[in-house]
């Protein structure tokens, strides 16, 4: 099982970024877990300077900017 996180501030693209992660997972039947995490402490904690950005198993794909759809199904397929 995949588990990804969607690091962020809660904001309008970071929430959309979850729910089209969530939505492509369950399109491709991915057995994943697709959580959001705010705490500004854990986001650092991955070293991330900009927001939304996307951890698949404790490593950081994406960061900065919304991903095309097309980049999340390629995460899922790794």
């Amino acid at each position: 099982m995949k588990k990804i996180i969607v690091l962020g501030s809660g904001c309008t693209k970071c929430v959309k970024t979850a729910e089209l992660i969530a939505e492509t997972v369950k399109e491709q039947g991915v057995d994943a877990t697709v959580t959001k995490e705010t705490n500004p402490e854990v986001i650092m904690g991955y070293g991330v300077m900009s927001t939304p950005a996307v951890v698949i198993d404790e490593q950081v794909v994406h960061s900065g900017s919304m991903p095309q759809k097309a980049q999340i199904e390629a995460w899922l397929t790794k």
